[in-house]
């Protein structure tokens, strides 16, 4: 059986805050958004665990979730999607600099 490439950690990332704020926006109900940013970080850390270890993924969640929380002022000054979109940009930048460029 062929081995199935795995998705790329930055990507990941990258999909889960993007993604929790588009459910969030589209579906008016914000806990779903909640739950595909909270299942797409949980997916990545689990990969930045196996791939850089524990305080590289340590490290990397904390930007994650500073990403989502800054997300939120930031997007009072430049716009919605310009705030998730930067934030997920360096989240998926760090992502790739610390575990995925190694792997």
């Amino acid at each position: 059986m062929a081995k199935v490439p795995s998705v790329p950690s930055a990507v990941v990332a990258a999909s889960g805050l993007v993604g929790g704020y588009g459910v969030a926006r589209w579906t008016r109900k914000r806990q779903l958004g909640g739950v595909v940013l909270a299942v797409a970080g949980a997916a990545a850390a689990q990969q930045w665990r196996q791939q850089a270890g524990g305080k590289a993924a340590g490290a990397l969640t904390a930007a994650y979730v500073a990403a989502f929380a800054g997300s939120h002022p930031l997007a009072k000054k430049v716009g919605a999607w310009p705030a998730v979109l930067g934030v997920a940009g360096a989240v998926a930048l760090a992502s790739w600099a610390v575990a995925d460029r190694h792997a």
